[in-house]
């Protein structure tokens, strides 16, 4: 049994936002954080008071995330991105809404003392009995992970401990986000106190402006007076709330989240119903089981179809039967058609299946593909804009000699750019029909004969006009796009013979091309250019280590050459990965390097570090190694977050290199991409739980559907065949529930049994 977490973000827009540029705008970004700890940033909208991202992410979380944060920033080129406001949600909050939040939220200012992360480990105990006065003694140990206050990308830590009116200081550690103190305090219990709390505080010391305030603890010593010791790690917590008055002037984000919590039971709970849907995809044309995916299909709401499809579409991946589900739904689709140029434009299961099953067997040719070309368009900033109404002049010109450029320069400008670009994307999407995956030209094929059967006649060979392209229709809602009609009408004939060649592909017999270049669904497979710095020592030089190299994450190593085509690479073995972990800030002047530690045969510890462009890209990376390496053996527990650098570790001062490490690994959020690895199980989950909020209409809808054909007498063998599968579906549903409400009922007493525990 294994609590599997996953949040939905869609970040849509934003409204009314502060001016913070001279030019009477701002350049807004979103920068996303769980518990702390940025995961997500969107695109730069510039020079707007009300931007529109209408970005989308799936977050796989640990079940004890507290909040998710959503911080809205202006882009400056020159000095630091100015701060705008934030939202803030807890999990509670996601958790009472299982059907979603969607809305506006107002932007509230960032209060320093509410912006605390980290945790501290402490020693509380009551000692001494009988005549000898009691006392109250706090260990301070350690902490780890604070927030960073200084220019330097780190804090001078102290801590602050009161009771009963009295305060105590500790040392200060000069530059750690994890400092070591080691120090005890006492205090002469109070014994008639009847509130009595004992209160920690980390601060950071600064030498000319004020403290600034890390967290805080606070103990009920009453309470612990039964227990007469505790001891662990404890979560900071922020100061008290401050009422801002900056509240409902910031703006507002336009957010739509939604959390699911799932309990995953183990494999053999799902096979019934695995073996169930396999069967009825597998004789769906004999009419021995009943049209279970018609069935789903009629009875699914338009708000849950797409999340639908995409776990029909893994599940059957993963039994290899996509093929025989799409040629079902091709079918289905088929029959409801009567114009072959509508085909697939309907809110229906196929054409959700079809979009999610050509993103999980096609998305990783698309980024080989297009991936290339369009980050260096990205890279080269050109400025394109066809639209009048747009363009914004600029000058041109070396020094001494600008000149301001007119709209007409502008607009020729950009549409030899355009015409450029389109023509490079074009030629390597020609280039491509012979490495296109397999099952994707297999379930072309099969597509295309089912709909050659359905539409004989010439006219209708072509299965929709090329994105649906009326060139009238668009000159005449975007005038400014003529000029590029000449391009788009001839790549309307190249990507028609394209899709010619992609349906007879199966045919080819270079088998070995395509099983080389094609990518297989359920590997997991990543790869791309990377600043690199491998050592064994873990001794840092003193310039830039970082050389660019071309980085391949395959299924059981990761390799790394310095060409894309190199045949002389380097490679970890997965299995001898330890863990995946970010690097401080402060030890390259960038947030944005991760590193990796390994264990070689010999027993010698290795880490590669990884310096990425983005805050996404070094999450990405994170997340595809930390699902690559889910079932290591032998993960570190803790590790370092900072370097080995003048005889010491950057993040905690300690001086021995074998020290096991000040922070604790983390293993929990990770990104959702569409070539991960297929979980079988949580897929049969998901799809259980769907099922069961449709058996009562599903079986309403199949009555009415028998009512509506008529029951000949001869058919009334097969009708009880499919009432039979359908009784059977239901059977296992019922199951699938009482093991649930078994798991529940086993946790509901645990906790119960820790409640008296406590209370004893």
């Amino acid at each position: 049994m294994a609590k599997r977490s996953t949040l939905f973000i869609r970040i849509v827009e934003g409204k009314n936002l502060p001016i913070k540029d001279i030019t009477g705008s701002s350049d807004p970004y979103c920068i996303v954080k769980i518990d702390n700890e940025a995961i997500i940033r969107t695109a730069t909208i510039w020079k707007t008071l009300s931007p529109f991202w209408g970005e989308e992410y799936t977050v796989h979380l640990p079940p004890y995330f507290r909040t998710v944060s959503f911080y809205v920033l202006d882009e400056d080129s020159l000095s630091r991105d100015d701060v705008i406001g934030k939202v803030s949600i807890s999990k509670e909050v996601l958790t009472a809404k299982p059907q979603g939040v969607d809305g506006w939220m107002n932007l509230t200012e960032i209060d320093p003392d509410e912006e605390v992360q980290g945790e501290i480990h402490l020693q509380i105990s009551v000692m001494g009995d009988g005549d000898i006065p009691r006392k109250l003694c706090c260990q301070v140990l350690e902490a780890r992970d604070l927030a960073k206050k200084d220019r330097n990308g780190a804090s001078d830590p102290f801590v602050r401990v009161r009771y009963n009116g009295k305060t105590y200081e500790s040392a200060v550690v000069k530059k750690s986000c994890y400092p070591r103190w080691n120090e005890s305090f006492e205090f002469e219990l109070d014994e008639a106190l009847a509130d009595s709390l004992l209160s920690v505080e980390v601060w950071d010391w600064d030498l000319v402006s004020r403290n600034d305030f890390l967290g805080k603890v606070l103990f009920n010593i009453n309470k612990l007076q039964s227990a007469q010791q505790e001891e662990g790690w404890f979560r900071l917590g922020p100061d008290k709330s401050k009422h801002s008055e900056y509240e409902g002037t910031l703006g507002s984000l336009r957010l739509q989240l939604r959390l699911r919590d799932e309990v995953v039971l183990p494999s053999s709970h799902y096979k019934p119903l695995t073996e169930l849907l396999s069967q009825s995809v597998g004789s769906q044309l004999n009419g021995n089981w009943p049209d279970f995916i018609m069935l789903i299909d009629e009875t699914t709401t338009a708000e849950s179809r797409q999340e639908v499809a995409n776990n029909l579409v893994k599940l059957f991946l993963g039994q290899g039967l996509v093929k025989e589900f799409l040629d079902v739904l091709f079918k289905l689709e088929l029959e409801k058609t009567t114009e072959p140029n509508t085909l697939f434009r309907s809110n229906s299961l196929a054409s959700k299946s079809m979009e999610s099953f050509l993103k999980v067997a096609g998305m990783q040719y698309l980024h080989r593909l297009l991936g290339p070309i369009i980050n260096r368009i990205f890279e080269e900033k050109k400025y394109v804009e066809l639209d009048p109404s747009k363009v914004e002049l600029k000058e041109a010109g070396c020094a001494g000699l600008h000149r301001q450029q007119t709209e007409s320069d502008i607009i020729q400008q950009s549409s030899s750019l355009l015409q450029s670009y389109l023509s490079e994307l074009l030629t390597s999407i020609l280039q491509s029909a012979s490495y296109c995956p397999v099952l994707i030209c297999q379930a072309f094929h099969e597509l295309y004969l089912r709909v050659q059967k359905r539409f004989p006649d010439p006219e209708y060979r072509a299965v929709q006009t090329i994105g649906n392209m009326d060139t009238l229709a668009c000159c005449s809602k975007e005038p400014w796009m003529v000029r590029l009609q000449p391009a788009i009408q001839q790549g309307i004939t190249q990507l028609k013979d394209f899709i010619t060649k992609l349906v007879n592909c199966h045919e080819s017999e270079d088998l070995e091309l395509q099983t080389r270049m094609s990518l297989q669904c359920g590997t997991m497979e990543k790869e791309g250019f990377l600043f690199l710095h491998r050592t064994k020592d873990k001794c840092m030089p003193m310039t830039s280590p970082f050389k660019k190299y071309y980085v391949t994450l395959s299924k059981d190593t990761l390799s790394y050459s310095r060409t894309q085509h190199s045949k002389k690479s380097s490679s970890i073995s997965l299995p001898k990965i330890r863990a995946v972990e970010k690097v401080e800030e402060k030890c390259f002047s960038n947030a944005n390097v991760m590193q990796i530690i390994s264990c070689e045969d010999s027993g010698q510890q290795e880490t590669l570090y990884l310096d990425c462009k983005s805050v996404n890209e070094l999450n990405h990376w994170l997340s595809a190694l930390r699902k690559a390496c889910s079932h290591n053996t032998n993960t570190m527990s803790c590790y370092h977050p900072g370097i080995y650098k003048a005889d010491r570790w950057s993040c905690c001062h300690q001086k021995e290199k074998s020290d096991p490490g000040c922070d604790k690994t983390r293993h929990g959020v990770t990104l959702q991409e569409w070539y991960d690895p297929l979980d079988p199980d949580l897929e049969a989950q998901l799809i259980y739980q769907h099922l069961s909020s449709v058996q009562y209409a599903m079986r309403d809808k199949y009555f009415k559907l028998r009512e509506q054909q008529g029951v000949q007498e001869a058919d009334s063998v097969r009708d009880q065949k499919k009432a039979d599968g359908l009784s059977k579906l239901f059977s296992i549903l019922q199951d699938l529930h009482d093991a649930h409400a078994a798991v529940e009922e086993e946790e509901r007493l645990k906790n119960k049994n820790v409640f008296l525990e406590l209370q004893t």
